[in-house]
């Protein structure tokens, strides 16, 4: 038996290895495998086998061993689906989960699964009960139902989930609950551990400990159900038993991975879910316009919950920062100042939400109108409390200069706010207030984070600040006033979506006030008026999707066409320049000697052009169909250029 490899490290190379007789019988096709490669056994995958020879010019080595991989009989087919739609190398994808595999073994305890205690049971709404009872046959009897969950805040989504994810592990099969980021589903992982105590409940993501990735994959080999919770990473385990996938805030562009391949997990979800014949459950308080548009194209199955278990929808009120009325501080508007004062008086907590960290976006010469920019990226260096100066792409940081490099003049302009300056502005306002900050800066600190929710659970925070991190997923019962201080901000970002995810984060932050109260305000404080501010409140957020999707359908974006995105890069600017245009120029002679109805725009400058002394060029491509899209892209692919090339077939960020 021979079979043909990829080899799993930095190595690109297919080769041809011999392997033992008692491995004939053994289904080989996607198996991980030891091989000799010059003076060392590496990992790699099979790819295919055969009983002769191949014609190679020299004498074949034998393959060491086999890895034990858990049997998933989708598995391979489904990293072949993802490689073929994102237009990336299969064993890219393999090498994102086999990076702790090959790791030195540590000793790991088994998890008791403790089947024959009793879980704890609860009562489920009457709203509850009826989608749980439209889910559980697609659970005892596989079947693919897409279900899209409209919850508002507080209406008991996770209630639901765990619900579901209990019927699934009586039925001896597991749960993946994925998340937009990890700080949530490190949150979710502790609070399903606590309230669901005897389900083996295990994080799978980049803060998860090697020794708990080796119990996860044990347990996989062993098909022992269990929950698996993360945010990228476990959508490309093989699961063996795998009876239900649940997407929570599923409308979050978190789900979009930043480095190639960007695989979008929800998407990878649902055609992982589809493969197998599953029930997928898409949650959200916000739905995204493309699952809105499935259900109503596609007839996904749609469900809502539209009461709070407690407490009543806040009291939404705007203000315009361009109004010229006087007050104490410009971001601080009259209204935001007296209800943060009363809030106080009242040992009510407030939160205050501002998409932008540090202290100012950036510094500028008051005599040239320089910009202190950052050497390695094509933006802003971001100035800090500390009086530092920061890029937020590479982590440049100087200290404050001491003159304009330009013309050595020693006048500023601090532009802009971001977290750190509302800090100093709240401390200046409100000197008896506890505060605290959440963003980047202090979410990646994990025990600090953990001391900031437990503060706000406790009461010892008077006023939380923070960025997206606070948007979604946690529950603080005493805050009864959300502020957002720039709610306009992300609407002049070049998207195509900027509206869509704009208002669903504004909708989000709001939705953390008034959980346990019937009295609650949200100031939504603006540059400009806008026509999303009038869909602010939760109760009318599906009009908004109505009225958003006749522009969309107008342009010929998403979801009502498909449109990927053609990244380039290359550290020479020149000749990524010159390779950008070679490529638009194929493109468009194939698309018009084909006569095919593909729109080209581009190549143009992404708003951040250059990070880490990378340029980048961008095309774009609009079609009807995604078929058309990856045709088309199959056939410039091997165009000769030197600039790397990445296809992104969902750009949502």
């Amino acid at each position: 038996m021979y079979i043909r490899v990829q080899l799993l490290t930095g190595y690109r190379e297919y080769l041809w290895y011999a392997c033992p007789r008692e491995w004939d019988q053994a289904s080989l096709i996607g198996s991980l495998v030891r091989v000799p490669l010059r003076k060392q056994n590496v990992p790699a995958l099979v790819l295919a086998k055969q009983r002769s020879k191949p014609d190679v010019p020299f004498e074949l080595r034998d393959a060491v061993g086999l890895e034990p991989v858990p049997h998933d009989p989708h598995y391979y087919r489904f990293i072949s689906m993802l490689s073929t739609y994102y237009q990336t190398p299969h064993t890219i994808l393999i090498k994102r989960i086999k990076q702790f595999l090959f790791q030195k073994e540590v000793s790991t305890e088994k998890i008791d699964a403790h089947t024959a205690q009793e879980l704890p049971n609860v009562e489920l709404t009457p709203e509850q009960q009826a989608i749980v009872d439209a889910l559980l046959p697609h659970i005892t009897n596989p079947s693919f139902m897409p279900t899209v969950l409209h919850g508002v805040t507080g209406s008991g989504k996770t209630e639901l989930y765990k619900e579901l994810i209990k019927k699934a592990y009586a039925e001896k099969k597991s749960t993946l609950f994925l998340l937009p980021e990890v700080t949530l589903s490190l949150a979710f992982e502790q609070r399903l551990q606590k309230e669901l105590p005897h389900l083996p409940i295990l994080g799978f993501h980049s803060a998860t400990p090697v020794k708990q990735k080796k119990l996860i994959w044990q347990m996989l080999l062993d098909k022992k159900p269990l929950v698996i919770v993360g945010v990228h990473l476990p959508i490309l385990l093989p699961i063996p038993n795998l009876g239900v996938i649940i997407v929570d805030e599923e409308h979050d562009v978190g789900y979009q991975e930043k480095k190639h391949p960007k695989i979008n997990s929800k998407e990878a979800a649902l055609m992982r879910a589809k493969q197998i014949g599953i029930p997928i459950i898409l949650g959200s308080a916000t739905p995204s316009m493309s699952s809105l548009h499935n259900v109503k194209e596609r007839k996904w199955k749609f469900f809502q919950l539209l009461k709070r278990f407690a407490g009543a929808f806040p009291t939404v009120k705007t203000v315009l920062l361009s109004d010229g009325k006087q007050r104490k501080n410009f971001w601080i508007s009259t209204e935001l100042h007296q209800a943060i004062a009363n809030r106080l008086s009242k040992k009510e907590q407030t939160i205050l939400f501002l998409n932008r960290r540090g202290h100012s976006f950036f510094v500028q010469c008051k005599a040239c109108s320089n910009i202190l920019m950052c050497p390695s990226c094509s933006v802003s260096l971001t100035l800090h409390s500390d009086n530092i100066l920061r890029c937020h792409y590479c982590e440049y940081s100087i200290g404050f200069p001491k003159e304009c490099p330009a013309c050595h003049k020693k006048e500023f302009i601090k532009k802009g706010i971001g977290t750190q300056q509302v800090v100093s502005i709240l401390e200046e306002l409100f000197p008896q207030a506890r505060i605290a900050r959440a963003d980047l800066d202090t979410t990646k600190k994990k025990k600090e984070w953990q001391a900031t929710v437990q503060g706000m659970h406790d009461g010892t925070i008077d006023i939380l600040i923070g960025t997206q991190t606070i948007t979604k997923g946690y529950h603080f019962p005493r805050v009864t006033l959300v502020g957002i201080l720039w709610a306009d901000l992300n609407l002049h970002f070049p998207r195509y979506n900027a509206a869509e995810t704009t208002l669903q984060q504004l909708i989000q932050v709001a939705g953390r006030a008034g959980r346990q109260s019937d009295e609650s305000l949200v100031i939504v404080q603006a540059m400009d008026n806008h026509p999303i501010f009038s869909f602010l409140k939760e109760e009318t957020y599906l009009s908004f999707y109505t009225d958003e999707l006749q522009t969309r359908s107008l342009l010929g974006y998403p979801p009502c066409k498909r449109f990927v995105e053609l990244e380039l890069r290359h550290t020479n600017e020149a000749t990524l320049h010159a390779d950008a245009h070679l490529l638009a120029s194929a493109l468009d002679t194939i698309v018009k000697r084909s006569n095919l109805s593909i729109q080209i725009l581009g190549p143009a400058l992404p708003p951040v052009h250059k990070v880490k002394n990378w340029h980048f060029r961008l095309i774009y491509l609009k079609a009807a169909s995604m078929t058309e899209l990856l045709d088309v892209y199959k056939a410039v692919a091997s165009l000769r250029i030197t600039s790397m090339l990445s296809f992104n077939p969902n750009p949502l960020a």
